[in-house]
């Protein structure tokens, strides 16, 4: 017997259809019973590739007493993270509040009366280990506290709300007088420790970081970081390490280790989508490692090959997990990806194998639960040979050589993986719906990655999923954040607003010729402003104006996760946005936001790269005005902080035009002439 879960479009939410918890989706309905009943709400927010998510939803979700328990004394309410982030960002907040840290599933605690937390954790075991209670001990005695401690409970979440408003207002943007550029050495250098290679703990891109600290390397500030070799390092430790799927293309999502060796296996699309970006970012600063070209070559492949809809659009994400065979119970952590010495033995000539150990990560006890994860160990282009090998390990996964296989059906839940008769492997679950935010952050990889590489390809795919947003991502005049097989939903918010957006200037930049892609950045720029700019405070809330009633706080996001920041990103967007248009409405909004969060930046400048990446496009925004020609040739160069505008009555005997903010430069007579002012112009110190 399933709950209401089973009519839910999130595959996450679907997961959790035949847990005995009578779940609720978040919904006015539920609040209200919440209310009603007097039961204290359980929420728990997760996500779909969420491996630990995966684990509680077969143990403590499916365990008969604690359901029993659950259904009685509380309203449970599922939400997938990736369809609600302002919910997720603001209970998380709460979580690292109460525990200093985070993570998924997150699992709290809130008054039905107020939806104010009270308390929260993440993982649950049904029986105590690891360290964490028993998650039915946990229900008993936070239901006992709620009845029986009014005082303290009020207590408890006055200091909660509190601490919650004051981290949505900040402090104000005065509070400092800090120079721009000095501010902005302070964050690259910041942001630059941050991906400085580390002896301990998990490995993950973090690339709003190495945007910022890739950026900083042309100030030559005085610093004790070698930023161009830590730039460097971070996209070989990308493009070598275990993390890049080198069989089938590809990021997953981290490492588990210091040494990039062994991943948590699931691939996003948000990962995927920055890291094409930042290889190709480092490949036009004239670091033209071939790893980089082949790693960005074959996340295009498998971006084609298995995450692109028949519509265009981009899926979101691929499982950690697949199963061994169509009998197994439960899927294992990387059976999709990994090998076994003996299987390689009989996979490969003996030729093969022995270069394939000289040159990545195999030997015959493996890296991973006795199977092996391939990581190369030097850089450099790959041989033939071991080309040819690893052509053979795609056939043994996908049952079909990588030139036949156009594309590769996803399997869209565990019932789809283990009754579909695959060829090769039993693939992961691909959750398949649309997230404009994550789209727009690989429509961003793929048109940087054309740009600089002249590749058609990458054009084209990143030009289709941009026109399906377009054409499909509006319910009466609004934008929405969602699309579940042709429908789309949710509102959007703000990063979906700021990305896609930074998606349309980017498409514009690889190809300055097709103005509609200006024309569309307007469009819904202008929708963004109407409804998530905040008036009072600068810089964009998360939710807009008319879709915030259940939120206990109106946040605005400044602080960079897994991706980047929607008011770093907006920001930036606003100064090219006046650069192209000669509109200076959009840096009058661009330097409030900056104000609103310059506090922030002076105090906490580990938290928000992204809000320094816009202080230097502010700072150092340059216009070149040229023509086709000339600036065709620009495009493939590092310009960070460049915008390209086509026109055809330049003055006689120049080349170009080159504007540094405010004011424009003499005319250029040269390509070097022109090179040498853009340059400049991005160095204002």
């Amino acid at each position: 017997m399933t709950n209401r879960l089973a009519e839910a479009k999130s595959l996450y939410l679907r997961k959790h259809a035949e847990n005995p918890i009578d779940w609720w989706p978040w919904c006015d309905e539920a609040l209200a019973t919440a209310r009603a009943q007097n039961k204290p709400i359980f929420l728990s927010i997760g996500y779909s590739s969420c491996h630990w998510c995966t684990v509680m939803e077969g143990e403590a979700f499916s365990d008969i007493a604690i359901a029993d328990y659950m259904n009685t004394n509380y309203l449970p309410i599922k939400v997938d993270r990736e369809e609600r982030p302002d919910l997720d960002s603001i209970y998380m907040q709460a979580l690292q509040m109460m525990s200093g840290q985070g993570g998924w599933p997150l699992n709290i605690f809130l008054s039905p009366e107020d939806l104010v937390p009270f308390y929260a954790g993440t993982y649950f075991p049904v029986d105590p280990r690891y360290g964490r209670p028993g998650f039915l001990q946990v229900l008993q005695a936070l239901r006992r506290y709620y009845d029986t401690e009014k005082a303290d409970l009020q207590q408890r979440k006055a200091l909660i709300i509190e601490s919650l408003l004051t981290s949505a207002v900040l402090q104000d943007g005065t509070t400092t007088d800090l120079e721009d550029h000095e501010l902005l050495r302070q964050g690259w250098e910041t942001s630059t420790g941050v991906i400085t290679p580390s002896q301990s703990g998990n490995s993950f891109p973090m690339i709003p970081y190495t945007e910022l600290a890739l950026r900083g390397t042309r100030f030559n500030f005085e610093s004790r970081y070698d930023g161009k070799q830590i730039c460097t390092q971070r996209g070989l430790d990308l493009s070598l390490g275990g993390i890049y799927d080198h069989v089938g293309g590809g990021f997953h999502r981290y490492t588990v280790d210091p040494t990039w060796t062994v991943p948590h296996f699931e691939k996003m699309l948000y990962d995927n989508g920055q890291i094409v970006e930042y290889l190709a970012s480092l490949w036009s600063t004239g670091i033209q490692e071939p790893a980089f070209e082949r790693a960005i070559a074959g996340t295009v492949q498998w971006l084609k090959r298995e995450m692109t809809a028949p519509e265009g659009y981009f899926y979101a994400s691929q499982d950690a997990d697949s199963f061994t065979e169509s009998t197994a119970v439960e899927p294992e952590e990387g059976a999709f990806y990994v090998w076994s010495y003996s299987e390689l033995e009989q996979l490969l000539t003996s030729e093969e194998l022995t270069e394939l150990q000289q040159q990545f990560t195999v030997t015959p006890n493996g890296n991973f639960e006795g199977r092996n994860v391939l990581q190369r160990r030097n850089s450099g282009q790959l041989s033939v040979t071991l080309e040819t090998a690893l052509s053979k390990l795609f056939n043994a996964r996908y049952g079909v050589s990588s030139e036949s296989l156009e594309t590769f059906p996803p399997a869209r839940n565990n019932q789809e993986a283990k009754t579909t008769n695959w060829p090769g492997r039993i693939p992961s679950v691909t959750d398949t719906k649309m997230i404009v935010a994550w789209n727009s952050l690989m429509i961003s990889g793929l048109a940087k990655a054309a740009g600089v590489f002249q590749q058609p390809l990458y054009l084209e795919l990143a030009a289709r999923a941009a026109n399906f947003i377009w054409e499909n991502q509006f319910v009466d005049g609004r934008f929405q954040r969602l699309n579940y097989q042709g429908k789309p939903t949710v509102l959007a918010q703000s990063e979906d607003y700021a990305l896609f957006i930074k998606a349309l200037l980017d498409l514009q930049a690889s190809n300055p010729e097709h103005k509609q892609w200006l024309e569309k950045a307007i469009a819904i720029q202008d929708q963004f402003n109407e409804f998530l700019w905040s008036v009072e405070l600068g810089g964009y809330n998360n939710t807009s104006s008319d879709s915030s009633q259940d939120l206990i706080v109106r946040e605005r996001s400044y602080a960079d996760n897994a991706t980047p920041s929607a008011n770093g990103i907006a920001i930036a967007n606003l100064v090219r946005l006046a650069l192209l248009t000669d509109n200076l409405d959009y840096l009058d909004l661009a330097e409030l936001g900056l104000k609103a969060f310059r506090s922030v930046m002076h105090r906490a400048p580990q938290a928000c790269p992204s809000l320094f990446t816009a202080l230097d496009w502010y700072r150092n925004s340059t216009l070149i005005r040229s023509t086709t020609e000339q600036i065709n040739a620009l495009i493939p160069k590092y310009l960070p902080t460049a915008v390209f505008a086509i026109i055809s009555d330049l003055p006689e005997g120049s080349v170009g035009l080159v504007c540094q903010g405010l004011k424009c430069l003499a005319p250029a007579e040269s390509l070097e002439h022109l090179l040498q002012q853009v340059e400049k112009s991005q160095n204002r110190a």
